[in-house]
């Protein structure tokens, strides 16, 4: 899947109200990010570079990986696949999102 393709999917799991209650932010680097603003009502995904509570960097391979249920979050976390800035709680709770 393309960003695009990740985006959407991530917006149909999220759906209206993910119970996240924060914001998360996936960046795939050069090839963009995924926005999750799970304190807004309804939910929103989108693509844009904002400040969030968490932000997953991740290559856009291995969250295809984390989408399709190939890679585990915790697992990612601790191979390296995945890294995590700001608030690790956040992080934890990717597992009911998406």
């Amino acid at each position: 899947m393309n960003l695009e393709a990740c985006t959407q999917a991530i917006s149909a799991k999220v759906g209206t109200d993910s119970g996240l209650d924060v914001t998360l932010k996936f960046d795939c680097g050069a090839q963009g990010v995924i926005y999750i603003d799970g304190k807004s009502k309804p939910n929103t995904v989108g693509n844009a570079d904002i400040d969030a509570d968490c932000t997953i960097t991740i290559t856009l391979e291995n969250l295809n990986a984390l989408l399709e249920g190939d890679l585990q979050p915790a697992t990612g976390f601790m191979l390296g696949k995945l890294k995590v800035k700001g608030d690790m709680s956040v992080a934890m709770r990717v597992q009911r999102a998406i």
